[in-house]
Order: C-alpha cells, then sequence, then structure tokens
C-alpha cells in the first residue's frame, strides 16, 4: 500500500508542487541548509508544523525558491515476517497524511 501511494500519489503530487521530480517523498533523511532554513520566505518554526507537515512544505518550497534539492537513495526493508513496523494507522494515519499531503500542495503552509 505504502509504495503504490508514494509512486502514484505522493510523489507525483509533490513533484507537481515543487516544479521538480521527486522518486520517494515519504523516505530517506533530509539535510537542509542554514542558508534555506533562515530565508524569511521559508519560514520553518511556526506552529502550523506539528506532524508530516514540515517534511512536504520543505520538499515544495526549497525547490520552488531555487534552492539546489537532490535525492540520495536509501532502502527500506521489511522484516520477511510479522507485522510492519509503522507510525501510521491504517485509515485514520493515511487519511491525515493525505489531508496533510492536499494542504502542502496547495500552499497552505507557506508564509504569508
Amino acid at each position: 500500500m505504502r509504495a503504490l501511494g508514494v509512486r502514484l500519489l505522493h510523489a507525483p503530487a509533490i513533484s507537481l508542487a515543487a516544479g521538480r521530480r521527486y522518486t520517494d517523498t515519504t523516505n530517506g533523511f533530509r539535510a537542509y541548509s542554514r542558508r534555506l532554513l533562515t530565508d524569511p520566505r521559508v519560514q520553518p518554526l511556526r506552529d502550523v508544523f506539528s506532524g508530516y507537515e514540515l517534511h512536504y512544505y520543505l520538499a515544495i518550497r526549497a525547490a520552488r525558491l531555487g534552492f539546489r534539492v537532490i535525492e540520495t537513495p536509501v532502502t527500506r526493508r521489511y522484516p520477511a515476517t510479522g507485522k510492519t513496523p509503522t507510525k501510521i494507522s491504517p485509515w485514520r494515519g493515511n487519511l491525515l497524511v493525505l489531508r496533510t499531503l492536499a494542504a502542502a500542495v496547495l500552499g497552505r503552509f507557506n508564509p504569508s
């Protein structure tokens, strides 16, 4: 479910909003420059960011503002048996992810 959601919905939506192609917008480590984080057009230290909002917002905002953005591939491995470890519940969690994704894509986290 995760792989399909990322490939068919999450990555294309963020890529379209960012104006650059992303392959996986939910996995991996992120590094941000001080220049990006202190740019007055970004303002990452706001109360609106309490979950995944900042993660999605920065992927879009950095590219839109012309900052250099690169992806470094990582591998996500799940146990061969047993329950898949995740912090996102199947229904409520995924609906929250979709709601947050829509808000980020529509620019709702952009500073006024």
